[in-house]
């Protein structure tokens, strides 16, 4: 990779967003419906590479279950709203009011009291059991700094799928006031996959494939208003991060024996082509928050929030308003609008790419070739 000099004794890789690559047709085209849009991860199979955020305007239980029907995987948030009360959706109401009438920041003021109320074991138990009771896989996600406290209540509950979601995850965090995190000692005590992240770079990205995760989550910072550029100044362009990251499978691969672990990518994806750059860079499924908070019957109820207003010295993010687009079907599955700008039917956007550069499975789409806009 290519590195400019930014000063006298410092220099800094070129590093490219999704907005600055296209993928290049190949020889070929194909039929649409002969493209596979399938994945897998562990002993799980998926009809779309398409993952709903663990954040509360995202994922509850029941936009996990109807995602899940569609084909992708939703992950509910354990320290989210959906187990601390009883009736969350009452208190989600009061944001889209106090939001619409005294502004953003009185919305997140609420929001963050809300937050206060303690995670309550039983509602783990009966979320995670709404999840299990509807068929579709149980997917549930941690903050490393939970981990301890919360993962019992969890793996009690009967998870399929844990996740262990942060800002930036390592594996080798430090601390002299507690002991960490071993997350290679912790993962490999467990009898169920572990996805892992965020991450955005090459040996980061492999670091965490070494702990014995199933996958992990490249990207730092999200669509639905998360301000970590802005406030801590970190961030990686997520073309370039994915890429990294599937860098990093190869040569886990090699060294592994042939251990696959699967990359996800989360940002800011919005659109079809925004899913297929993703993957066309290597990722092989997408996280997406912001354009599923979208939808008419997303659980934030016309508002989204990034779950780092957790924070309690440093939050990042606000509540903010989330004009609908469609319903959760439409935004996923189609059809599409009239006014062609990819909101909805992501899947479907996925596919014609998939089909327009002749590639037929998620596999081959990752060997696609990109190019970068000029001036980029």
């Amino acid at each position: 990779m290519a590195e400019v000099e930014i000063g006298i004794g410092k220099n800094a890789r070129v590093a490219y967003g999704l907005d600055a690559v296209g993928i290049v047709p190949s020889r070929r085209t194909r039929d649409p419906q002969d493209v596979s849009l399938a994945w897998e991860i562990d002993a799980y199979r998926f009809d779309l590479p398409l993952v709903a955020a663990a954040a509360d305007a995202v994922t509850s239980p029941a936009s996990a279950i109807a995602l899940g029907r569609l084909g992708g995987l939703g992950v509910l948030h354990v320290e989210g709203l959906w187990t601390r009360y009883e009736q969350p959706e009452d208190h989600i109401g009061e944001l889209t009011e106090i939001g619409a009438k005294e502004g953003q920041q009185a919305a997140t003021e609420r929001l963050r009291a809300l937050y206060e109320s303690p995670v309550l074991p039983e509602l783990i138990a009966r979320r995670l059991g709404e999840l299990r009771d509807a068929g579709v896989v149980v997917a549930a996600a941690l903050r490393p700094q939970k981990v301890r406290a919360l993962s019992q209540h969890v793996l009690a509950a009967g998870v399929d799928l844990l996740v262990i979601h942060g800002t930036a995850v390592s594996a080798e965090h430090q601390s002299r006031r507690s002991e960490p995190l071993n997350l290679k000692r912790f993962i490999g005590e467990l009898d169920v996959p572990v996805l892992v992240g965020g991450c955005a770079s090459f040996s980061t990205a492999l670091h965490l494939m070494r702990t014995g995760a199933a996958g992990v989550i490249v990207g730092v910072g999200s669509g639905l208003g998360d301000r970590t550029h802005d406030v801590l100044g970190v961030g990686v362009p997520l073309a370039t991060a994915i890429a990294d990251a599937a860098g990093a499978r190869m040569r886990y691969l090699d060294e592994s024996g042939g251990r696959y672990v699967h990359v996800v990518a989360h940002g800011d994806l919005q659109t079809g082509g925004d899913l297929a750059k993703a993957i066309a860079c290597g990722a092989d499924a997408v996280m997406v928050d912001a354009a599923l908070a979208a939808a008419e019957d997303a659980p934030g109820q016309g508002g989204m929030w990034p779950m780092d207003v957790l924070h309690s010295d440093l939050p990042r993010g606000r509540w903010a308003p989330a004009p609908p687009t469609g319903t959760l079907a439409q935004i996923v599955t189609g059809p599409g609008a009239a006014t062609g700008t990819g909101l909805l039917n992501l899947a479907g956007g996925l596919r014609t790419a998939m089909a327009t550069t002749g590639y037929a499975t998620l596999k081959e789409f990752q060997k696609a070739e990109i190019m970068v806009t000029a001036g980029s």
